[in-house]
């Protein structure tokens, strides 16, 4: 477990928390490909000490330690800039220089070759095209070496090292192997490590996806969905003009006596089972609900996208909200009664405020409406004259009667019933 640990905090040594994702990949693959370096070099210098000749190992020793020091600094400052082009300086320039002490490519192995890992490096941790230039450096060492290798084949100072053929063939399949197995290993690293980062990604994006429909039904239930489209996509405050729209209000009767009777969680039971169901009742005629306003209820037709006889079904929705007022007990355990209100005209529909905002409707009708309903008789349905023509000869009233209305003075109203009956033949 503590090797684990510490292989565990090597990896994420010098990550800062504000660190994007792709950063932190970076700076654990040039960590990784330290320690894969560091190790591979230390076996291969152990094993040609006991296999080759004896040469000088204080050029691979002094690398060694550099790569070493270099980590620990970078662990220390965090300057990542700074530690991404030392060392890959080091995994380009270290091999060649090992190979020169050495010899050539024949009796060093072609040591030179871990030298690749800086170009690969680079396309990893720096990106395709910083990386053009470690290639090519790579690419210009290897040919540097091989013109010097051709022209002084012969000389004393090529042969200063004889290596049997044995060892060297050896070493050649060694370094071939090493480095093919640190090449390997980082690529398969940064896959896993992208493929960790791509479902993190992923799961991220479906959660996000969850909170904007989660946030998208939340707005659906505050606002009419015409409205809630254009609130996401335009600034501009929302505020319409509606030449016929037939608005209904329903209001408890007798509400505050009752409530002071209650605890505040019995009245908001109440209320949240009543005006659930109501909620439910103008989903299924098509309706808007505006909004509501202590113990009342307000609902409209011919604001939207309301099917075309939104009078008619506003008619049919007070009808059944107060039937299911009479018979539902389990909604209504209190027996309750209303005093329902229609009035059908212009209004002025729109979105007031920029924080918690509310959709709302405005003017004549409206409060046409509001004071229909203050001054009717409970249990009872009242309309205006405009609602009362329209639905005249499809439902039953009673005879026209006049109430004094705040602002209006005596104004004619009518009783709704119920559906007329349909014609016998």
């Amino acid at each position: 477990m503590s090797l684990q640990s510490f292989i565990s905090s090597l990896r994420s040594g010098g990550i800062h928390p504000a660190d994007d994702a792709e950063m932190r990949l970076k700076k654990s693959l040039l960590v990784f490909a330290t320690g894969l370096f560091c190790t591979g070099s230390m076996l291969w210098l152990f094993l040609y000490g006991q296999m080759g000749p004896q040469f000088s190992a204080n050029a691979p020793f002094v690398f060694q330690l550099l790569l070493v020091a270099n980590l620990v600094y970078f662990l220390h400052s965090g300057n990542f800039d700074w530690f991404r082009i030392t060392q890959l300086s080091l995994f380009l320039f270290a091999p060649f220089i090992v190979q020169w002490s050495i010899g050539n490519f024949i009796t060093a192995s072609g040591t030179s070759l871990w030298g690749l890992l800086a170009p690969i490096g680079a396309v990893l941790i720096c990106g395709a095209r910083e990386s053009i230039a470690w290639f090519i450096a790579y690419i210009f060492l290897t040919a540097l070496s091989g013109f010097f290798d051709y022209y002084l084949a012969d000389s004393p100072i090529s042969n200063a090292h004889r290596v049997s053929t044995e060892t060297s063939v050896f070493f050649f399949a060694l370094n071939f192997a090493a480095i093919s197995s640190i090449v390997y290993l980082l690529l398969r690293y940064a896959i896993l490590e992208k493929g960790k980062l791509q479902a993190s990604l992923e799961a991220t994006h479906r959660l996000l996806q969850e909170e904007q429909e989660r946030s998208e039904r939340l707005l659906l239930n505050i606002l009419p969905g015409p409205v809630a489209e254009r609130l996401k996509h335009d600034n501009q405050t929302i505020a319409d003009g509606f030449s016929d729209v037939t608005v209904m209000f329903v209001d408890i009767v007798n509400f505050t006596r009752l409530a002071e009777g209650m605890t505040p969680q019995q009245v908001f039971a109440m209320l949240n089972r009543i005006f659930s169901s109501f909620d439910e009742l103008a989903e299924q005629f098509g309706l808007e609900k505006i909004k509501t306003i202590g113990d009342a209820y307000m609902v409209a037709g011919g604001l939207n996208s309301e099917r075309g006889h939104y009078t008619r079904a506003i008619a049919e929705l007070a009808i059944a909200m107060r039937d299911l007022l009479h018979r539902d007990f389990t909604v209504n355990a209190q027996h309750l009664d209303v005093r329902i209100g229609i009035g059908t005209g212009p209004v002025v529909a729109g979105v007031v405020g920029k924080k918690k905002f509310i959709y709302d409707l405005w003017g004549d009708t409206v409060n046409l409406a509001s004071r229909i309903t203050s001054e009717g008789t409970p249990g009872m349905i009242h309309v205006d004259t405009t609602t009362y023509r329209r639905l005249a000869g499809e439902f039953d009233f009673a005879a026209p009667l006049e109430i004094y209305l705040k602002g209006k003075g005596n104004t004619p109203v009518y009783r709704l019933y119920r559906l007329k009956a349909p014609a016998t033949a």
